[in-house]
């Protein structure tokens, strides 16, 4: 049966895939092998251009777009090709070296120093470059992005609502008022500190040798400093110098940024939750989309389903970021292949990830303010002012301002009338009284407005 979306075992590249190809290039078996291309391909340019390393002939302008002519035209088609080599290697690295051997004999030079391909490397000193280059793509051109795109959605959404009066609850019951537009200003925040810690992860990488200690390098060239062409080549990538390893680079950074991820995808799943209680409550009704069914037997239905797929799918990819975090730093003495197999699930964690973040914004996108709804709620709720009112007795020194509150209010609904009748009996400053009675659920903010405004 030929692989497409109907047939693809998991959502990740079957259902959702219109919200996960954004990553084809970057986690697919392609995208590794063509970093895995490109870090090889770089190698042996640095190699060139290293002194003291006569056997490797100097290669000029010309030489370097040529060897890069290799990764920039590398195709599907020509992983195919690597694919096919490794049917008889049986070693995924290893097919990618004789695959640029085969493609440096078009060129009578180059060809005489194909065996400085992979020169003094283990695979994983390929494989850390590779992954490490993968994330950092995918965190710089994806995850970055696409969060920026979620904190101004809701910027705007925070300021258009600033002013919007809206009950809190506290344990699930009423509490002191605040605005819609401060409540979505706090994930904002939350957001934005996250991104900012995300995009400030140092991006380790290391090529080393087998255990960590350059025996091969020194082996053939004694004299060179080794620490110094690796560093220095690995910086050219964009990447940090990992000065101490075993065979791997411990993985460190890479839980690092799984748990980051891991708090951004939680920081929006809290949303997903609390957005789909306000539909609930009414406090949000949801744009309806012509040809859409809620429901397959009650037509009535407009179902938050953007925001139950966005917790469904968060909730997913931080399981397997959990696992990625925690297993990815233990290799056992200089190295086991455990590590191997799971990394390629950094696909399937960030893929949930990106499926829920779509399904955030689509639903965000649907919201309309249920203004009526909102008002209607705090205007059935006078008992809120129970806060303010003791509070204001105790600064006047009214004995038990709290006790006698709490027999007014607690457990039973107070009107208006009876609020203010109470606060007319108070015997506090005149002005204290009428700062009181010109208070209203919907008026006791705080300054809610202003911290919405504020972002």
């Amino acid at each position: 049966m030929q692989l497409s979306e109907l047939t693809a075992i998991t959502s990740v590249d079957g259902r959702y895939h219109s919200k996960t190809k954004q990553f084809g290039h970057i986690f697919s078996e392609y995208g590794l092998i063509r970093h895995r291309l490109l870090v090889e391909l770089k190698w042996l340019i640095h190699l060139s251009q290293t002194e003291g390393i006569d056997e490797v002939k100097t290669m000029g302008p010309k030489d370097i777009d040529w060897v890069m002519a290799i990764f920039d035209n590398f195709t599907p088609a020509e992983a195919q090709k690597v694919k096919d080599i490794e049917a008889t290697t049986n070693h995924d690295v290893k097919a990618v070296e004789y695959y640029i051997k085969n493609q440096l004999e078009a060129h009578p030079e180059l060809s005489q120093i194909k065996e400085f391909v992979h020169f003094a490397c283990t695979s994983e000193d390929i494989n850390n470059l590779s992954y490490a280059l993968m994330l950092k793509t995918a965190r710089d051109t994806v995850f970055i992005p696409t969060i920026q795109g979620l904190i101004k959605q809701l910027s705007d959404m925070a300021m258009a609502y600033a002013d919007m009066p809206m009950m809190a609850k506290t344990h699930g019951q009423p509490a002191s008022p605040t605005t819609m537009g401060k409540e979505l200003a706090n994930v904002v925040f939350r957001l934005k500190y996250q991104l900012d810690q995300l995009a400030h992860i140092t991006l380790f990488g290391k090529l080393n040798g087998a255990v960590g200690n350059f025996n091969a390098h020194y082996s053939a060239y004694p004299e060179l400093d080794w620490p110094q062409i690796s560093a220095d080549f690995i910086s050219d990538l964009g990447l940090e110098f990992h000065p101490f390893t075993t065979q791997i680079e411990p993985h460190d950074f890479v839980a690092e940024l799984c748990h980051n991820m891991i708090r951004l995808n939680t920081i929006q799943l809290d949303l997903a939750r609390d957005v789909w209680g306000y539909i609930s409550n009414g406090y949000f009704t949801q744009k309806t989309v012509a040809g859409e069914i809620g429901s397959s037997t009650m037509p009535h239905k407009v179902n938050p389903i953007d925001f139950e797929n966005a917790e469904g799918n968060l909730g997913l990819s931080n399981a397997t970021l959990h696992h990625l975090a925690e297993k990815l730093p233990v290799s056992r003495w200089q190295r086991d292949l455990t590590d191997s197999t799971v990394l390629r699930a950094l696909g399937t964690a960030f893929g949930h990830a990106a499926i829920a973040w779509a399904a955030l914004a689509k639903g965000l996108n649907k919201l309309a303010i249920n203004e009526a709804m909102l008002l209607h709620d705090l205007d059935h709720n006078w008992e809120l002012l129970a806060e303010p009112i003791q509070t204001v007795m105790r600064r006047y020194g009214v004995a038990n301002p709290y006790e006698k509150l709490k027999e007014l209010t607690r457990g039973q609904r107070v009107d208006q009338a009876q609020m203010q009748a109470f606060i007319q009996g108070l015997d506090i400053p005149d002005e204290a009284k009428q700062r009181l009675l010109q208070m209203t659920p919907a008026n006791y903010l705080g300054n809610a407005p202003e911290q919405a405004k504020r972002l």
